[in-house]
């Protein structure tokens, strides 16, 4: 039986950040006072708590932490068994081509993907709007798979998961911000 998502409980904002954020903010610290292995070790657990507090509250995990979640476990699992940082380190190039292979699907058969996420968070926002949110998206995800994968060939481990923490989270913010305006043309009222 499907859940109405608008009857679905919500997380108070705070614990939301916890759940999407946590998991790698735990991943630096273990890193920075312990090495990649502790920090793979802490991600995996953190992920999977995230996971858990996700049904907890809401009854629900969401599909891009339930992907996370397997990928994470798959190749932090590789990580540790195999001590190779290397599969730590191409889990968001795989993660983020993913995403783009999924929105691109989406916008090929005239499907935009990323509304099914955000549909309920952007209500007005037009189909064309969709359209170029999703593709943007899309190259987006597309751009930080080849700088993961350069980033991962030419920095030190803990240059990566510098890069990783703060460089990618930065840019993302800043790439979501930069999307306000398109929003603004497609029916979102900016309050």
């Amino acid at each position: 039986m499907m859940t109405d998502v608008s009857k679905r409980k919500k997380m108070p904002t705070a614990l939301k950040l916890a759940v999407d954020y946590g998991p790698l903010l735990l991943f630096f610290v273990a890193n920075k006072f312990g090495d990649i292995f502790v920090a793979t070790a802490v991600f995996m657990a953190a992920t999977a708590i995230a996971m858990a507090v996700s049904w907890v509250m809401t009854r629900h995990i969401p599909a891009m932490l339930i992907l996370t979640g397997v990928i994470v476990a798959i190749f932090g699992g590789l990580t540790l068994w195999l001590r190779d940082d290397n599969f730590i380190k191409i889990k968001p190039t795989l993660i983020y081509g993913m995403f783009a292979s999924i929105l691109g699907f989406g916008l090929v058969t005239k499907r935009p993907t990323l509304k099914l996420v955000l549909g309920e968070a952007l209500p007005t926002l037009t189909d064309a709007g969709w359209t170029k949110l999703t593709r943007n998206w899309a190259l987006f995800f597309v751009a930080l798979m080849g700088a993961n994968e350069v980033a991962r060939q030419i920095l030190t481990t803990d240059q990566w998961v510098n890069f990783k923490v703060w460089g990618v989270t930065a840019v993302t913010m800043v790439f979501a911000l930069a999307q306000t305006p398109l929003l603004a043309r497609h029916g979102v009222k900016m309050d």
